[in-house]
């Protein structure tokens, strides 16, 4: 698509790139098209390409761009959103349902050859059916979420965001509470937010300590929004049920982590887009963004539309 746009674009040779590699390219370069959140368009990359006039994401997250520079900079920052909201709210509901029937648990001990006697009371799950699913950010993924979860188990829905969502209060008969009545009110909280500095850790000890004891916490969104040790501790002294998660902190999971040996947790690695559907949508429409940029248009999906006014 770029090609054919008439654009001249450069690939790397190898993957894996030193910062100084991938700085190096950056200078040669007046667009981007960035895939993988490793390195951090800040002041100083700025500075040190200021030949950039646009920046494609492959991705719908935007926390590793410094959106306040962009824009002094009048730089246009395009990012992926709603071609990814359904293959990673399937990611979201997929963990919630592994998590409440311990499905890493007893797979691993099906590998292990562990099937052994039956003991009806061992490792129990539980079921979800007309329980209260919790979303920390209701937007695109945080809506699929909820309509999958009350289709399926006929969950109600609160949720706390920034704003009101008129439209999933009208679909889904979703509640808008605030942070604390979502916290204790939830049997499954899960986190759909667009992360923000101020957010890092949100989710730790103090928050966990509100919550149910049967309570399932999911993460799909970006592992600094939870304390990944305030996590375990919660989990290990049941104060919480279980967790799902797609994201950690850090980021990828040290295998040696405690969290990774509980029976009621489930581990994925950041696999919420990956789906052939949605890869592919997401690089469809990082080319329509600096397509739409090179030929003096706004972007179809933009982080920082204020660079337009």
């Amino acid at each position: 698509m770029l090609e054919d746009a008439g654009l001249e674009v450069f690939i790397p040779e190898h993957e894996n790139l030193s910062k100084d590699e991938w700085l190096s390219y950056c200078k040669s370069n007046d667009m981007i098209l960035s895939v993988g959140g490793e390195f951090k368009y800040d002041t100083d990359f700025f500075n040190e390409c200021p030949n950039i006039k646009a920046i494609a994401l492959y991705s719908v997250g935007f926390d590793h761009v410094d959106i306040k520079e962009a824009n002094q900079r009048n730089i246009p920052i395009g990012n992926t959103p709603n071609v990814l909201s359904r293959a990673t709210s399937d990611v979201a509901f997929l963990l919630m349902q592994s998590v409440a029937r311990r499905a890493s648990y007893n797979f691993e001990k099906v590998k292990a050859g562990n099937w052994g006697d039956f003991d009806p009371l061992h490792a129990l799950g539980q079921e979800l059916y007309g329980k209260t699913l919790g979303i920390f950010g209701l937007g695109r993924i945080g809506f699929e979420m909820a309509k999958k979860s009350k289709a399926a188990f006929d969950m109600k829905i609160i949720y706390h965001n920034r704003h009101q969502n008129e439209e999933a209060e009208k679909e889904l008969d979703a509640k808008y509470v605030s942070f604390d009545e979502l916290v204790s009110q939830s049997d499954v909280l899960s986190i759909h937010a667009n992360f923000k500095q101020e957010q890092k850790e949100l989710f730790n000890s103090s928050v966990f300590e509100k919550m149910k004891e049967n309570a399932i916490f999911i993460n799909t969104a970006r592992g600094g929004f939870h304390n990944q040790k305030d996590l375990y501790n919660a989990l290990a002294e049941h104060k919480i049920w279980g967790a799902g998660l797609d994201v950690t902190n850090p980021e990828p999971i040290y295998k040696e982590d405690p969290i990774l040996e509980l029976s009621s947790v489930c581990v994925l690695p950041h696999i919420g887009s990956a789906t052939i559907e949605a890869r592919n949508g997401m690089a469809k429409l990082a080319a329509q963004n600096l397509i739409a940029f090179s030929k003096g248009e706004k972007m179809p999906a933009c982080a920082n539309p204020d660079v337009y006014k």
